[in-house]
């Protein structure tokens, strides 16, 4: 009878720190983030007030930006660790897709966003977006409206871009070379290193040279020029390709995608319901990255247009991210690598 007796809270004891584990478990979620952490942490934080759901997040660090997590990511693809990624651009999603990482999944959430920011099978799904503009120094009084004026003789020496093999400036490349063939978008960027084209090591950089008046214009992101704007920089930002019969402003919108074989797949899902919700689009558009909201009715930062008012560039986001993997010999050829 003693001896049942002593068995008997051993056996309530072992079960009791069992159902604790799993609980612990069930009530997690893991998160890889390229987004930057300043401002992807606050709204992680928040689900977790909200939700309960413990969020276990790992940020990309600036030296390995998007390219980090992404990796980690496709060295784990048999043996997943995280359930959720956070991706500050869709052209990796994608090729997270083409590579059976992802997964699947059409949030109620997602309802309202343009088609086109959508992965149409649900293998990521875009929410606040930057858009590609032009910096101006302000002292320019005849403003360029276009890409183009990189490859004109007025702006001979008078343009700078970012290196493009990386960030958003490759995505535009890329997208280049798939909206206008190959041959042409060799053509283009040739034509830019004939018109004596500055070459930058990253956005900011592109934008401080034009605040400091060191050149007339650069392609940015969109933040980049807020940022100044509302430091007091004599810059102000252009919309290229507006007209009619012109290809548009690139739009690069963050996207939110499920990891196949997710260790939590219904935490992961919440968690990517609570990143694609209007609340999270109107948070990422007041804090300091001047997010673009992709949901109607939700209001952008007071210094950009709305997503509805701009010409977007009309792209597949799947045959960008083919793209940008194929012509990355001729763009360090093209850069002097």
């Amino acid at each position: 009878m003693i001896a049942k007796i002593a068995k008997y809270p051993i056996s309530v004891l072992l079960g009791s720190l069992l159902l604790i584990s799993c609980s612990k478990q069930a009530d997690e979620v893991v998160v890889y983030v390229s987004e930057d952490q300043i401002f992807s942490e606050p709204i992680l934080k928040d689900f977790e007030k909200e939700t309960g759901i413990k969020i276990k997040a790992i940020y990309d660090t600036e030296e390995a930006k998007s390219t980090g997590a992404m990796n980690r990511l496709i060295s784990e693809k048999d043996n997943p660790q995280a359930d959720v990624y956070w991706a500050n651009e869709p052209i990796r999603a994608e090729v997270l897709k083409q590579r059976g990482i992802s997964a699947p999944y059409f949030s109620p959430n997602a309802v309202g966003i343009p088609d086109i920011f959508k992965e149409p099978e649900g293998y990521w799904t875009g929410f606040s977006a930057r858009a590609r503009i032009l910096v101006v120094h302000k002292g320019i009084k005849e403003k360029p409206l276009s890409i183009h004026a990189y490859t004109e003789p007025r702006w001979k020496g008078k343009a700078v871009i970012t290196n493009p093999l990386f960030g958003t400036t490759t995505d535009q490349m890329a997208a280049l070379f798939t909206i206008w063939g190959d041959d042409r978008a060799k053509r283009f960027m040739e034509d830019m290193k004939k018109n004596e084209v500055k070459i930058s090591t990253n956005n900011g950089e592109s934008a401080d040279l034009v605040a400091s008046g060191e050149f007339d214009f650069s392609l940015v992101d969109s933040d980049d020029v807020i940022n100044r704007i509302r430091q007091g920089k004599p810059v102000e930002m252009v919309y290229p390709d507006q007209g009619k019969g012109d290809i548009g402003c690139l739009i690069v919108p963050n996207a939110a995608v499920l990891i196949k074989g997710a260790p939590h797949p219904d935490n992961a899902k919440k968690l990517i319901d609570y990143l694609l919700s209007k609340e999270t689009e109107r948070k990422l558009a007041l804090a300091d990255c001047a997010q673009i909201p992709l949901h109607p009715g939700v209001e952008p930062p007071s210094e950009v247009k709305s997503i509805e008012q701009i010409k977007t560039m009309n792209i597949d986001y799947a045959k960008v991210a083919r793209k940008l993997q194929a012509i990355q010999p001729f763009l360090k050829n093209w850069v002097g690598y």
